[in-house]
């Protein structure tokens, strides 16, 4: 008796866990692919981008990264990587509640604030996380909006407290989300 109520419950839990999870594995057609490229124009890797019921989930693989140390990475407010020098037409930091930057300050973040990426020996990174403050549409937290948005990985770590940006140096990669 006591065993055949174990194999119903694992039963029901099974079920439960397989419906759980066909609801949040999203349609290949729902995934956001952001190619990243360097400051040469050179593809260094992607960031897989799907929505969940928690947030947009970023799978990031990228290679060529400076492994002494972290890199910030960031939404910016439009969907431009120019010039490749510098990658200044992507604006600022995705901002659509107008905070404050940074995810350790008291005053809240912005939108496009993530947490540093730190890369192996070789220089590779593959990591996922979810950014509970963005939606992939075009609503009020949407990064598909009518100018878009890009992803920047900067040359340094942020220290998720300076204003405007996190004191994270240089932009070395930039990709548009489409």
């Amino acid at each position: 008796m006591t065993s055949k109520i174990i194999w119903i419950i694992t039963a029901i839990i099974l079920i439960i866990g397989i419906s759980y999870l066909y609801q949040t594995v999203p349609n290949k057609s729902d995934i956001k692919m952001v190619t990243m490229i360097d400051n040469a124009g050179e593809a260094i890797g992607t960031i897989a981008l799907s929505e969940t019921k928690a947030g947009v989930l970023f799978n990031i693989d990228l290679k060529g990264l400076n492994p002494d140390g972290e890199h910030a990475i960031h939404i910016h407010e439009k969907g431009k990587c120019t010039p490749l020098s510098t990658f200044k037409d992507a604006g600022g930091h995705y901002n659509p509640m107008d905070n404050k930057h940074g995810m350790k300050h008291p005053e809240g973040q912005h939108a496009g604030d993530m947490p540093n990426l730190k890369p192996d020996s070789a220089g590779i990174i593959q990591v996922a996380f979810v950014n509970l403050h963005v939606t992939l549409d075009s609503g009020k937290s949407g990064v598909l909006d009518e100018d878009g948005s890009a992803i920047i990985i900067h040359a340094g770590a942020d220290d998720h407290v300076s204003q405007p940006s996190g004191a994270a140096g240089n932009r070395i990669a930039c990709g548009v989300i489409e």
